[in-house]
């Protein structure tokens, strides 16, 4: 390794520590934050539920499903934010930490990390191009690539038990994590982003396979559903087409029975 190489490096780690730094302040230190987010996982999270945290971030949902009394098994891949989760829970025996991602079948799958924004970091070379020189996403640059492990949510069910609720956050992955799912769980959320609402498609259209009926969504990080009351497949296919770009991002929420 040259000497350019090595400042490269650590020019990089700095960047990822820096925006681990950030993450921690906007979702671990903001108690508005968490009682909105207990809030809304109450309506389906209970005392001694389990619930798959897929793509875990920093572990902020981790930290809410714990509060709603959920045992949780958590999937995160990167070595930055896993550290952060461990750090925070990982003495926690009701939380299973696995340094993996998640994919539609078990083996190896390369990982294009964002140092600056490890948040956005995908396993989707399709969200990576549909982000360049998107509105809102200037700056944005996916700046190595690691290896990581990837197991399915089929074999996550196999070895831990059928979740109450699982929640995907993969950054344009989602419908590939949903590939490896063969049944329905009660309740399951997928994160949409409006640079790639084919994917969001894609994953209403095979939820409705596994059994899914009707939805509902939150925008950003509002924590708070957009409809009174869950809708069907037709009327949340309509609002995920006709968003405006400028909402970005937010979870559709799939529901088994209204």
């Amino acid at each position: 390794m040259t000497l350019s190489d090595i400042w490269r490096t650590l020019a990089a780690r700095a960047r990822e520590w820096r925006a681990l730094a950030r993450s921690i302040k906007i979702y671990h230190l903001d108690r508005a934050h968490h009682r909105a987010m207990d809030r809304l996982y109450s309506q389906f999270i209970k005392p001694g539920d389990l619930v798959f945290d897929i793509g875990a971030h920093v572990g902020d949902r981790i930290s809410s499903f714990r509060r709603c009394g959920a045992k949780v098994v958590a999937l995160e891949p990167q070595p930055g934010p896993l550290r952060v989760i461990g750090f925070l829970h990982g003495r926690d025996q009701d939380v299973q930490i696995l340094a993996s991602a998640a994919g539609a079948e078990t083996g190896m799958l390369t990982l294009s990390i964002n140092s600056a924004n490890p948040t956005v970091s995908t396993a989707s070379d399709a969200f990576v191009s549909a982000a360049q020189n998107a509105k809102g996403w200037e700056g944005q640059v996916w700046d190595h690539q690691i290896e990581v492990p990837v197991t399915t949510l089929d074999a996550l069910i196999s070895q831990y038990g059928l979740p109450k609720f699982i929640k995907i956050d993969v950054e344009g992955f989602e419908h590939t994590v949903l590939m490896g799912l063969s049944r329905a769980v009660p309740v399951l959320s997928f994160e949409f982003t409006t640079i790639a609402r084919d994917v969001a498609q894609d994953c209403l259209d095979r939820v409705v396979i596994l059994g899914y009926s009707h939805f509902n969504v939150a925008l950003g990080e509002s924590q708070k559903m957009v409809f009174s009351r869950p809708v069907d497949l037709a009327r949340m296919s309509a609002w995920l087409a006709t968003i405006p770009h400028e909402a970005n991002s937010g979870d559709v929420y799939a529901f088994v029975s209204p």
